[in-house]
């Protein structure tokens, strides 16, 4: 086959030569080809014996393969050989992906393909930093039976400034960085430390990445400021997770551009809702609306009308807007204030749906059966005038609580409202029947007082009228995904898969010391999970049994692949009702809009393999989002325990590890860890199938959802850590404290 394959020109040999030469106006040799070839030959090639082979002897063809050859190796798809030779990875025994650090100096290799991950040793770390990119080779497995990598080839460095706090001792300056997973400190020569006193919080910018006998050198490129001092967590936060927050100059100059109202041309042949009462409801401090909705009873049906706001009629692809939205991912929200992902003349004006103003928007209409399933459903795009801008309390005070002055306040609008929560109603109980998990989680919300310091951290209560909105954007989503998917466009899918069989397995023995199970064989479904929730509902171990099951859950990811959402029990979901702030929605609108303008899959300006890509920076996006403003929050919730030291709380176990217990205390929602040393007067073993610790003498059990009350012995804010010791152990049969279990007693 290759020495056929030798003896024709890669023009010939190419199946994919038109779209090369579409995107680059002339034909060069796609990766798929060289890929192919490599691994028909058997053996690395140098660029010369490629060009010899394949015949590419054009001087701008020459050119363009060195770079793409280079573009692959940067890729992880070839690696070059001590010759020069290009190979193919994967024919290699080479493992190429993603390093994630530990604070305790190793890491693991996290396989692009997939796989089980690779253990990077302390050693090995030395020359590298969380989150960069590596080619690396099985070197043998350790005495844990782990399989051991040896670096190959850095493909790309991730870390390119660093937050920390600035130290300076005999004259030498470094910065210990505030992500604990980069474990290295970062070495500062004097005359680039930049006016930097000790004990500041500093950005430095790398000069120079570690090597395997040198640590990373950096230069103070801002001083942040003092450790405590207000608003530093958030600060912290955004660095440490390179979250973008400047706006490029290409990107003000186009948003510049936009008028504060909607043009008049715009408009044109679009469907008129704007006689139509469609509502806003969020929450109090919303300034971005997404989404308007309306809903009214027709016959023995429901008609239900999602209008969304229409962003890709103003961000258009290739535009430094749209590149700017992609490289953020995601607006991120931290405790007091926001990072959007479109500029502000976008995201709270001209997109929002404002009250009382004329917007453009996407709208959804589906015809809904007395059962809760979509019937029909169709897309147009139209223009709307928000009826109101209400909040989740003030329509659950209508709907729920009869409130006489708030239906008094919105009599025009109220029995609008009232057939749009009987639709939900309906919804509701198809969300039930098909399976749906509901896990009752508590989230919080902080609140500050002077000077920027937290006050306190409160509850936050999810009512009627947050599910309502919850399901008529599901129904959306669930519109979207079964239109493009109906005409093969190349979108990106909100996938959710089920438990893997490692998870299952760690599940089912949890739940059968319990004497309990779960149905659905070696594949169990959303139902399956939905079913065992509602049997345990109202033990007083549910907390402990919904958190375990809720770990063996995967995280929801974007992929142009759909495998359906395993927590919602849907086949196929899409993200289309937050286009200002997610751009999986943008995406999703945009194929939306090129189906609607008659426009096929083959011609969308998006590619299968363009979704993979997207796909991947979205996820990322969103989980960078979440692990800042956890970071924030952590901060945040350490400095406020900060003159609590001492103090006792009653708590209940969140986890359970081999070195201690990590308790959240009720009422103030901070999480802390008693080390397993301050468990006094035994030994105590760990046992990860039951979640617990177990005392060798005393037989006294400490489990995963446990009530347990401790004393606050030591805060650190630049650890994150809290530690705690029991007060006295609390009984979980009676509630009361100092009770002690007899040993072997089932729980």
């Amino acid at each position: 086959m290759a020495s056929k394959n030798r003896r024709r020109s890669w023009r010939q040999l190419d199946p994919n030569i038109d779209r090369e030469r579409e995107k680059y106006g002339r034909a060069i040799p796609s990766r798929e080809l060289i890929m192919r070839y490599l691994e028909e030959r058997g053996m690395p090639l140098t660029r010369e014996e490629l060009c010899s082979e394949l015949k590419v002897d054009d001087e701008w063809e020459i050119e363009a393969l060195r770079r793409r050859l280079k573009a692959m190796e940067r890729d992880g798809q070839l690696i070059r050989n001590r010759r020069n030779g290009y190979g193919v990875i994967t024919k290699m025994d080479l493992v190429r992906g993603r390093v994630i650090g530990h604070p305790e100096g190793y890491g693991f290799l996290v396989a692009d393909e997939g796989g089980e991950d690779l253990y990077i040793s302390p050693r090995q770390m030395r020359q590298l930093l969380h989150g960069d990119r590596v080619v690396m080779r099985v070197a043998g497995v350790d005495r844990r039976g782990r399989r051991e990598g040896a670096l190959v080839e850095v493909l790309e460095r991730n870390t390119q400034r660093v937050v920390g706090r600035f130290f300076r001792e005999s004259g030498i300056g470094f910065v210990v960085p505030d992500n604990k997973r980069i474990n290295q400190d970062i070495v500062v020569p004097a005359q680039d430390q930049g006016g930097a006193q000790p004990g500041q919080i500093v950005v430095v910018e790398l000069i120079e990445q570690p090597t395997r006998h040198s640590r990373p050198i950096g230069r103070v490129k801002e001083v942040l400021g003092d450790h405590m001092a207000p608003g530093m967590e958030v600060q912290i936060a955004i660095v440490s997770h390179d979250i973008p927050t400047e706006w490029p100059a290409a990107v003000v100059e186009e948003a510049g551009h936009f008028t504060p109202e909607v043009p008049e041309s715009a408009k044109l042949g679009r469907v008129d809702l704007r006689k139509l009462p469609l509502v806003t409801i969020d929450g109090a401090t919303a300034r971005d609306f997404d989404d308007a909705v309306y809903g009214e009873r027709r016959g023995k049906n429901w008609r239900l009308i999602v209008a969304i706001a229409d962003v890709s009629w103003y961000v258009h692809g290739e535009t430094n807007l749209d590149q700017e939205a992609q490289r953020r991912g995601n607006s991120v929200y931290f405790p007091d204030r926001v990072i959007p992902m479109l500029p502000e003349v976008l995201s709270n004006g001209l997109c929002s749906l404002n009250l009382q103003v004329d917007r453009l928007c996407l709208a959804c209409e589906m015809t809904i059966s007395p059962e809760g399933r979509i019937l029909r459903s169709r897309f147009f795009e139209a223009v709307m005038n928000s009826a109101a801008r209400l909040t989740y309390d003030t329509v659950a005070a209508m709907l729920v609580g009869q409130d006489e002055g708030s239906r008094a306040q919105y009599a025009g609008l109220l029995p609008h409202l009232e057939q749009l929560y009987s639709l939900f109603q309906v919804l509701r109980n198809s969300r039930e029947q098909r399976g749906a998990i509901d896990f009752d989680t508590q989230e919080t919300v902080i609140e500050y007082g002077p000077e920027r310091k937290i006050a306190r951290i409160v509850p936050t209560e999810r009512n009627d009228a947050h599910r309502l909105i919850e399901e008529c954007m599901i129904a959306a989503n669930v519109a979207a995904a079964r239109f493009l998917q109906r005409h093969r466009i190349p979108t990106l899918y909100r996938v959710h898969e089920g438990p893997t069989v490692e998870r299952l397995e760690k599940l089912r023995g949890f739940l059968g010391e319990l004497g309990l199970g779960l149905g659905g064989g070696e594949k169990p479904s959303a139902k399956d999970y939905a079913v065992l929730l509602e049997r345990v509902r109202g033990r007083p171990d549910t907390h402990l049994i919904q958190t375990v099951m809720l770990r063996s859950l995967s995280q929801a990811v974007y992929s142009p692949d759909n495998v359906g959402h395993f927590g919602l029990a849907l086949e196929a979901y899409a993200h289309f009702t937050s286009p200002i702030r997610r751009y999986p929605d943008l995406l999703v609108h945009r194929a939306i809009r090129h189906l609607l303008q008659g426009g096929k899959a083959r011609d969308f300006a998006y590619a299968h393999r363009d979704m993979v890509s997207l796909g991947e920076q979205c996820s990322m996006a969103e989980r960078r989002a979440d692990e800042a403003t956890r970071d924030a929050v952590e901060w945040l919730k350490c400095e406020f325990m900060l003159d609590k030291v001492g103090e006792a709380f009653d708590g209940i176990i969140t986890a359970v590890t081999s070195f201690g217990l990590f308790v959240e205390l009720r009422e103030v929602f901070v999480e802390g860890l008693v080390h397993v040393t301050a468990l006094l007067n035994d030994y105590y073993h760990f046992d990860p199938t039951g979640h617990r610790l177990r005392g060798e003498r005393s037989g006294q059990v400490y489990r995963l959802g446990d009530p347990l009350r401790v004393r606050v012995v030591r805060v650190d804010l630049d650890e994150r850590k809290i530690d705690f010791e029991p007060v006295s152990p609390v009984s979980r049969d009676t509630g009361k404290r100092g009770r002690k279990r007899r040993p072997g007693k089932r729980d």
